[in-house]
This record gives C-alpha cells, structure tokens and sequence, in this order.
C-alpha cells in the first residue's frame, strides 16, 4: 500500500485529535480496501478540517488507488465551490457534515490519468480553477525525503497545527505515516487554552509551522513555557524575519531542540530544501541544501546554468516529487506528467560558497524603477528591518506602493527607500490601511491589496 501503510502495526494510532477522535493504522488500511473494492476510478470532492477522521478519509482515498480525491478547506466559500463543481464535475463528494460519508453527485465518470493521486488548489488561491496534479510517486518521494533529514521515527508525535488541505500540513501526515508514528492534529487556535492542554498532555514531540505561527508562538511566550517532550520546531511557508528566526534558533540551540527551516511549494509536494541545523545561526534567513533525493540549481536569463557562488538566477529544482503540472479544466485530469521531475521554481536565489541557497524574490515581484531592477520581497525586509512597520509592497515600473498598517512610520518608510534605493522619493508611495489581507496560513495576499 501507499508509503508501506499496510506495514505498521494494524493497532498503532495513526492520528489522534484534540476533540478526542482518533484512527489505528489498521482502520485507515480496512477503510482504502473497502473503497478500492467499492469504487472504480473517480473524482471526490474531499472537504476537510483538522481532525483524525479527516486523515484517515485523505490516506484511505490515496490509499484505495481508485479514487483521486480535491483536496479542499471544509469552510470553502460557496460560490469557490460551486464554480470548482461546475468546471471539474466530481463524481463523488465527502464533508464533514455528512461524517465523513461518500455520496454520489450524479456525474458522469471522467478521464483520469493513472498515475495521478490528488489534486490540490494552487497556493493563495481566491477563485481560480487552478489546481496542482500530484502523482503516486509524488506522495512516495516526499514522504521519503522528509523523513529522511528530519530523522523522523516511530515515536515522534508531531503536532499538526497547519490545515489539511495545505500541501506543507499533508507533508507533515505523509511523512510520520511513513516511519508509523502518531500525527497530532488540532483545528484549535494556538490562543486557545485548550490548544496548550492538548500539546501538553499528548507528549508533542515537533511543532511545523509557517512565519505566522511562529509570531504567534512568541506572542504566547512559547519559549518560557517548560516543553520537555518537544524535539524539533520546522518552518516553511515563506520567509521568517531575521529577528524572529534567530530568536527561535537560539532558543533551541539553548534547550537542546533543532530548529530547521524549510522552503517548498506545492507544485513540488511541500518541500525542496532545508537548512540543517548546525548553521541555523550561521546561515539564518538561507533555505539552506536540497532535500534528500533531489536537487537544486540555478540558471540565467538565457537558461544556462550558474556555477559560481554568489551569483543570483532562477533556481530550478529536480527531483521524483515533482508533480505533474496544473490542471484548469477537467480534461486536463487526463493529462500525464508535463514536468517529468524538473521545475523552474520562478524564485530569485544565490548560492554560497557552501553550497547553500538564499531566495531574493520572485521573478515576478520585480519592479524597473527608473530602470532600475527592485525586488519587492527585498524592500518588503528592508522596511522591517529598518522600522519594524507590518508592510506589503506591489506596483508597476513607474511606481511602487507601499501598504502600511502604522501611520506614524510613513515618512521613515519612505525615507528608508530612498536611501537604500537611491531612487528619487517620487517612485515610492505609501499608503496605510488598517490590516495586510492574508491566508488562512499567514501569507499575503497582494492581489486583494487592489480593493482596499
């Protein structure tokens, strides 16, 4: 079976959550038997919230081999749903409000490729169609490589805090599956009492999070808190700030914990890199070497490969988990693998004399400012750095507006700019509003910054 599930102990816990519920990994094995008995080939809508019946229903569908389930927050916005609905026309769909039951939607059946598992909505997503296709070998791969550099083993209780349905919170259930350990999963909030009680008295041994957990973490004084069950605390999901990630590195190196940062995507099932832990000082703010099994380069404007150090281009990744490529319509359910294990990530990196990378930005989120090449990630830090004002940056080649959420730090926003730019004060526009739109997972998002 998928990840060698069939190989652990039938009684073992597989998932426990903090309403009580909980699945053995027999239960999951039983469960993917009976819908590869039940079901031929076929689209489910799977809706899905934090809990252990949530991913024994994910791991029974990957499981069965038969059916290849959408991958969707139970609270998706009906109008999203109904327009995801109409384009792909699900055979099947699964919520939580029905106990998790699969019932027909009246569909014909569709065309889809053997190889492909699940499907997964593009990160940030708002109402696109746009849906990442994941393979078998994809699931294998990530759950083998992530296993491998966390040193991930039976007895670890890692604490699921990151949503179901987000590719970097499956990663963390696909990789402890793998080596049988007990996934502890919340949809509690992290200011919540019970959250703590749940943490506590279930042993956590791990803690993975993206940059917002982790200033929530240290709003709640996490590192006051007495956690001797606590092994290892991950981040991915995007850049931490400097002072933040080093605030967290030097606490585990203090408490005898690790401290690895992360950099994924989904398009590549969650993670392509990490930072080991002895140079999570050293190298703070670096995504660090590639996971085990793949690899990472870097390429210029004209697609050549980059061999010196210090020499930024697009960095590029290979490796078996590597998904197949987008879908937008439901044709394109039919469709092979379109990547064949490489990726060009659309990330701005360097590499050190280590070998290690650093991301500047995206390709995308450049500006030409009087011709001058800006990286919006970059003045985004620059500006934190410099003022600690909550900031979003976007705008096109003949202005750059900076969305601010203190209005008192508008002057030295710009000011600061200015100054590390050299470019006249008339390319930068600050505006303040009241909150940065962002996801359920921390990021921002820059297209709704239009309509504030």
């Amino acid at each position: 079976m998928l990840i060698d599930l069939d190989k652990i102990q039938p009684d073992c816990v597989a998932a426990l959550d903090s309403e009580g519920g909980s699945v053995t990994y027999g239960e999951i094995c039983r469960k993917a038997r009976e819908i590869r008995a039940s079901y031929g080939r076929s689209l489910c809508f799977l809706l899905v919230e934090n809990s252990a019946a949530a991913v024994a229903m994910v791991m029974a569908m990957l499981g069965s081999e038969t059916m290849v389930p959408l991958i969707l927050n139970a609270k998706t916005d009906a109008g999203l749903l109904d327009a995801l609905m109409d384009t792909y026309k699900p055979q099947f769909i699964c919520t939580p409000e029905d106990g998790y039951q699969i019932r027909a939607t009246g569909n014909p059946t569709c065309e889809l490729h053997p190889w492909l598992s699940h499907l997964l909505p593009t990160s940030g997503s708002t109402g696109s169609p746009k849906l990442v296709r994941h393979k078998y070998e994809n699931i294998e791969a990530a759950a083998l490589n992530i296993s491998t550099f966390f040193e991930l083993k039976s007895s670890d209780r890692p604490l699921l805090v990151l949503p179901l349905y987000y590719t970097m919170g499956l990663s963390v259930v696909f990789s402890h599956l793998k080596v049988g350990a007990t996934v502890l999963i919340t949809g509690r909030s992290m200011t919540e009492s019970a959250f703590w009680q749940f943490m506590k008295n279930e042993h956590a041994t791990s803690f993975t999070g993206v940059p917002y957990s982790f200033q929530i973490l240290n709003v709640m004084r996490f590192m006051r808190m007495q956690l001797p069950d606590m092994e290892l605390l991950t981040q991915g999901g995007g850049k931490m700030p400097h002072d933040l990630n080093i605030k967290f590195a030097e606490y585990c190196r203090d408490n005898g914990k690790r401290w690895i940062a992360t950099y994924g995507q989904s398009e590549c099932t969650a993670r392509m890199a990490w930072l080991p832990p002895q140079w999570a000082l050293e190298k703070a703010g670096s995504i660090g070497i590639a996971v085990p099994n793949g690899e990472l380069s870097l390429i210029d404007t004209d697609g050549n490969v980059i061999e010196g150090a210090n020499v930024e281009g697009e960095m590029c990744y290979r490796g078996k988990n590597v998904t197949m490529g987008y879908a937008v319509k439901s044709s394109d359910l039919a469709l092979g693998d379109e990547r064949k294990g490489f990726i060009r990530t659309g990330d701005i990196a360097r590499r050190d004399g280590d070998g290690c990378y650093y991301i500047v930005g995206r390709m995308s989120r450049f500006l030409k400012l009087y011709g001058m090449r800006v990286g919006l990630d970059e003045s985004e830090q620059i500006i934190q750095d410099a003022t600690g004002a909550e900031c979003a940056c976007v705008g096109t080649d003949q202005k750059m507006i900076v969305y601010i959420t203190d209005a008192t730090k508008a002057d030295a926003v710009k000011q600061v700019l200015v100054e590390k730019t050299h470019i006249t004060a008339s390319s930068f526009e600050v505006r303040v509003i009241n909150e940065i739109p962002k996801n359920p997972t921390g990021k921002k998002m820059y297209k709704q910054l239009k309509n504030v």
